[in-house]
């Protein structure tokens, strides 16, 4: 625990105060600034889908007591996987340490403190979070969003324009227009492969606000053949100003293949019907490996009736092993959590999900808890897809489109 938070507390359990002098050491430019830095300024900075920037002091001064009140009730950065489950090389939530220093910091009139003692500011590439990409492809038309009213997921498939297969090793979605995108997806769609029925093809990456591009481990990347072609899937939510948007997705390659191909994959169930006014309606799905593969990362997806999901991995002698739970699933942060160790699976070892939706009244974001509800695209329907993404050996060594289903 920080030193001063500590103290705090100490002295208040005995009716005491820490000297205004001593708290007030804490400091933006020495303390919280690089706290910001590493936890914060990824997506609040200019540009990106965060509503205010946290670059300065002066840009952060203003919202001192609201970062304090989001850092306490962990609402912020957000984080929705139950902490006592799984180990995530890209948990985002904030230390106790960092959680006092911003809170004493307040507590402290949130003093500004000696600019010499900034840190250096982060480097980001503008436009991008993968670097520069190798290829762009935007959605191959403007759709025009009205500034109000429901606008039903848009669909746009486009032609690649790539003369050769490439391995892709990272790729990242960008909105055009970020004030009227709720989310977006980029599939791909391989005649060589055929298309995952209902989910749009073979995911190669998406955005929502909080959720980083998609940058693979050295050594691994996915393939992208010529001939497929990508279908983005746009989420639009008006906000009350008409805006023309002409969102885009960019790709870094490899230069050589990798060791091994990135494959998403997808444990689904269609046939599900939700109850008028169910408040836990369970869902289960299921998938098999059907090779030795290596897990690397795990994206859960509802619409607004989903209230938590659980990913089990059940092996092949019967033990079984909860990798994942969200307990408090939340449609707006579309989050993917990527293990901190690649875990290997046998072929036949089956990944479980569960989810629970809430179809009642007391679900606030529930459209209309009267009707049944079952699968669609749409928002007032609902879908139930475990998301994860492997690895297996590439294609020289691997029957084309192994692993894919």
């Amino acid at each position: 625990m920080n030193w001063v938070r500590f103290a705090v507390a100490v002295l208040a359990g005995a009716g005491l105060t820490l000297p205004a002098a001593t708290v007030a050491k804490i400091t933006y430019s020495k303390e919280v600034a690089p706290i910001l830095n590493r936890r914060c300024v990824e997506c609040h900075r200019a540009g990106e889908a965060a509503p205010m920037v946290f670059t300065s002091y002066k840009d952060v001064r203003p919202w001192a007591k609201a970062v304090r009140e989001a850092v306490l009730s962990r609402k912020m950065p957000p984080w929705l996987a139950d902490p006592h489950i799984g180990k995530f090389a890209n948990d985002r939530r904030l230390t106790q340490a960092e959680m006092d220093t911003i809170t004493a910091w307040v507590d402290a009139g949130a003093p500004e403190g000696d600019a010499r003692d900034l840190p250096p500011p982060p480097e980001h590439v503008t436009g991008w979070g993968i670097g520069k990409p190798d290829v762009v492809i935007d959605m191959g038309a403007d759709f025009e969003v009205p500034a109000g009213g429901v606008v039903p997921y848009k669909y746009f498939t486009v032609e690649t324009g790539l003369k050769e297969d490439v391995w892709i090793e990272a790729a990242e979605c960008r909105p055009d227009k970020r004030g009227v995108v709720h989310h977006m997806i980029v599939f791909i769609q391989d005649p060589k492969e055929g298309a995952l029925a209902g989910t749009g093809g073979n995911l190669l990456v998406g955005w929502a606000p909080g959720d980083p591009p998609m940058n693979y481990a050295p050594g691994t990347a996915k393939l992208l053949r010529v001939g497929a072609k990508l279908r983005f899937q746009l989420h639009y939510t008006p906000n009350g100003k008409p805006a023309t948007d002409r969102s885009y997705v960019g790709f870094r390659l490899a230069k050589q293949p990798p060791q091994y191909r990135a494959l998403t994959g997808r444990a689904i169930n269609f046939a599900f019907k939700i109850p008028p006014n169910e408040a836990s309606h369970e869902v289960r799905a299921s998938w098999t490996a059907r090779e030795d593969v290596r897990l690397t990362s795990l994206m859960p997806h509802m619409h607004v009736r989903g209230k938590d999901f659980k990913y089990t991995v059940v092996y092949p002698d019967g033990r079984e092993e909860v990798l994942l739970s969200v307990p408090g699933y939340n449609f707006n942060w579309q989050l993917s959590y990527t293990l901190a160790e690649p875990l290997t699976l046998a072929k036949g070892t089956r990944i479980d999900c569960v989810a629970h939706f809430d179809n009642s009244a007391n679900n606030k974001a529930n459209p209309d808890p009267s009707q049944e509800v079952k699968w669609g695209d749409q928002t007032w329907e609902e879908m139930m897809i475990g998301w994860f993404n492997y690895t297996v050996l590439p294609p020289q060594v691997q029957p084309t489109g192994a692993g894919t289903e």
